[in-house]
């Protein structure tokens, strides 16, 4: 069978109406929140607290701090190997795109493409192998090919025509920091992106999208309560506009604050020496319903589904179009 394969990309738009496909992780910070019977209040607090951070942070030209607003649409990313005997295509990849409505001009301007970052390989290195892995080591760690399947994968999409075709810039994945790390406050100082931070050592999680070609930069934009991780390819602080990076920004300090709310609706911000923890006491939680239990059950799940369905048939392909990759 051969080893060449191509990308189709699927656009949903996520609004209050959204709901979840067949072919949706259900872990990702989308689809978790349409489900059960707070779905549509959920997403429609939760697009209002999106738009609400946007206007807060794009002030400039805007007194009433309501003339923009953000659309979000989740790209899906299919793969099908050339010459597979079945027509199926296999979900990889899930990220957001976002897009800015000025109200004042009428005109819609794009946004950040990533943001928020979903993968079945991911799901099953995480939640599959690294747990299986563990159990035979006297400390924590990963294999030393942790990741290089998946960065491979990734980095295939990026470099695609279908990427090209359909997207103008790079990606940008916003997540949280590590809980693992200490992140101490530099002299650096973003007017968008606010106060950068560095730490002294790389968490497992950016090891792992540096093999997805990715560097990690930490910044905590004004008025949040800690720092986020961006994860990028080229020259965050040049290669994107301010209303793009406050896109980001605005939708993922939004979800982290209704999923890690410990850290991000904390009611102190992170000081210049700065440890993020779950078990801090001293939060506030949003009017949005979530279950942080059922989504790690979820997530392990979906890292077996990824096993059986992906790793599994077509484990003879993927190291073998790995091994030759030079990406």
């Amino acid at each position: 069978m051969s080893t060449e394969f191509t990308f189709a990309i699927k656009s949903t738009c996520f609004d209050e109406d959204y709901r979840p496909s067949d072919n949706t992780r259900i872990t990702t910070n989308f689809a978790n929140l349409a489900r059960g019977e707070s779905r549509q209040e959920n997403l429609r607090n939760t697009l209002k607290m999106i738009d609400n951070r946007f206007n807060a942070l794009a002030h400039w030209d805007n007194p009433t701090g309501d003339r923009y607003s953000v659309n979000l649409d989740i790209i899906s990313v299919e793969m099908r190997f050339e010459g597979q005997s079945n027509d199926r295509d296999l979900p990889v990849i899930e990220i957001l795109k976002t897009s800015v409505v000025d109200r004042k001009t009428n005109e819609c301007i794009e946004g950040m493409v990533g943001n928020n970052f979903s993968s079945y390989v991911r799901d099953y290195d995480f939640s599959v192998l690294l747990p299986e892995y563990a159990k035979h080591q006297p400390e924590f760690g990963a294999p030393e090919d942790f990741g290089q399947l998946h960065g491979k994968l990734f980095k295939c999409f990026v470099n695609s025509k279908t990427y090209k075709d359909n997207f103008a810039k790079a990606p940008v994945i916003c997540l949280s920091v590590s809980s693992s790390k200490t992140y101490h406050r530099s002299e650096n100082q973003h007017p968008v992106l606010g106060v950068e931070y560095h730490q002294d050592e790389y968490s497992l999680t950016d090891e792992y999208f540096k093999k997805m070609g990715m560097k990690a930069r930490y910044f905590m934009p004004a008025n949040s309560a800690a720092p986020l991780a961006f994860y990028f390819s080229g020259d965050l602080l040049r290669d994107y506009t301010d209303l793009e990076l406050i896109s980001t920004i605005s939708t993922m300090d939004t979800f982290q604050k209704i999923y890690r709310p410990e850290i991000y609706n904390a009611n102190s911000t992170a000081g210049k020496s700065y440890q993020p923890s779950l078990k801090h006491q001293d939060y506030s939680l949003t009017r949005i319903v979530y279950d942080r239990e059922e989504r790690s059950r979820l997530a392990a799940e979906q890292g077996r589904y990824a096993e059986e369905h992906f790793i599994k048939p077509y484990r003879a392909i993927l190291e073998q179009w790995s091994a030759h990759s030079h990406l």
